[in-house]
């Protein structure tokens, strides 16, 4: 009995879904234009929910990875300081002393907390390779413990090994556009030699695509990685933005590690108690807590705008209802006086709204995918629509439909089923 007894209440439950769902196409078929304007809120509203979701979540994405390539719980020291603002006094900065190699092997030895440590110089240079040119190409120096620091992989041939560093010769690890644009393939570049200012360098291993990071605008697809010892006997380290990168032992956190090198870099360059620091450890860890915040800041905007067209959208629903209702009346009170519950005619109208809204929302998702197919090509980063999103999307469709119809779909189950069946 019991079997029984659910089977005929889950065909009760598909009758009515099914009946609403016929009468939500017949309502889009006989006033479409109507429909269309009443739904229209609905449609703007989702769209701009999804359609800021989508773009802050995806450059959020790229932003976290972005932050994962400066190295997991790793302190940058420099002259400079990265938090910027409006007020960044540059000219302080500028006059700064420049980051020395012989600090980050004092630092070695005083530290307790840190594991991996690099220091990083940079310039850019034109590069040749036959009849082909590439300009504005980065060009790395980097100490020994670069790669355990920061998050890159050699798609072909292999990284700098220890007699590399040691020697510091003419050899070099470059990105996958430099191989691509001076040798047609990446592949070929392995083993070949590149060219700039007359100067040449073995091409020993070619770093997977990466693109080009939004942050910091670091950019392994377009530079060339060479040891240290070798950038240093070409050009001056002084003058190439030299920092240096320490990165945390396992399970100490990121501002116990600023603390000890604030404290290492001081000692080194012998400042007194009354002096300010000539230098800044800059925390990464701080710019995930600034990105959450604005990102929070941008999600609450959108939700705002989306917010109004929602409302808009739900009144005009609600009207699309009312007018139903009034020229159904007859049909409810036929279904009534044949013996259906009031309960029914509520949920049917209820699920018919609900349905409405699921159509107009259904239209803003596809139009979101448009939008995501057009500026994928453009943006620096790829968009796309998480699962979680859509499932977001279309339980706001259905509470909004339940709202927007829960009055006329109250005035429906209360009305009187012979008053209703003489309504013309």
């Amino acid at each position: 009995m019991a079997t029984l007894a659910y089977f005929y209440s889950m065909i009760k439950v598909l009758t009515i879904l099914w009946n609403s769902f016929k009468m939500a196409l017949q309502e889009l078929k006989v006033n479409k234009l109507r429909t269309f304007l009443s739904l229209f809120g609905i449609t703007i509203g989702i769209f701009c929910i999804i359609g800021v979701l989508a773009t802050i979540d995806s450059l959020k994405a790229k932003i976290q990875n972005d932050l994962s390539s400066f190295g997991n719980n790793t302190i940058y020291i420099d002259k400079w300081d990265y938090s910027g603002g409006p007020e960044y006094p540059w000219w302080k900065f500028m006059k700064r002393p420049s980051m020395k190699v012989e600090e980050m092997e004092i630092i070695k030895k005083k530290s307790n907390l840190a594991s991996n440590m690099a220091f990083f110089t940079s310039t850019q240079a034109s590069f040749t390779q036959e009849e082909n040119i590439l300009k504005g190409v980065n060009i790395y120096g980097v100490t020994n413990e670069y790669k355990a620091v920061q998050s890159f992989n050699i798609g072909v041939g292999r990284y700098f090994s220890e007699a590399d560093f040691l020697r510091g010769g003419p050899t070099a690890v470059i990105g996958y556009k430099v191989a691509e644009e001076l040798f047609g393939k990446a592949e070929k570049a392995l083993g070949k030699t590149i060219s700039y200012g007359g100067r040449r360098l073995m091409v020993i291993g070619i770093i997977e695509k990466q693109g080009t990071a939004i942050i910091n605008g670091f950019d392994y697809d377009k530079s060339v990685l060479t040891t240290y010892n070798y950038f240093a006997s070409v050009f001056n380290p002084d003058n190439s933005n030299p920092y240096i990168m320490v990165q945390a032992k396992p399970g100490v956190p990121s501002s116990l590690l600023q603390q000890e090198l604030t404290g290492v870099m001081r000692q080194i360059r012998k400042l007194s108690p009354t002096q300010e620091d000539n230098f800044t450890c800059n925390d990464v860890a701080q710019f995930k807590d600034q990105i959450d915040s604005v990102f929070g800041s941008i999600n609450s905007g959108g939700w705002a705008i989306a917010g109004l067209s929602l409302i808009v959208g739900a009144f005009g629903v609600a009207n699309i209802m009312f007018v139903t209702v009034r020229e159904r009346t007859s049909q409810i009170g036929l279904k009534k006086a044949i013996g259906a519950k009031s309960s029914t005619i509520l949920y049917e109208f209820l699920l018919e709204s609900a349905f409405l809204c699921i159509v107009g929302g259904l239209v803003g998702l596809f139009l979101v995918w448009i939008l995501t197919v057009a500026l994928g090509s453009v943006l620096p980063f790829p968009l796309h629509i998480a699962p979680s999103i859509v499932f977001l999307a279309l339980s706001i469709c259905i509470i909004l439909g339940v709202i927007s119809g829960i009055i006329p779909a109250s005035i429906a189950a209360k009305m009187n089923p012979v008053e209703a069946i003489r309504t013309k």
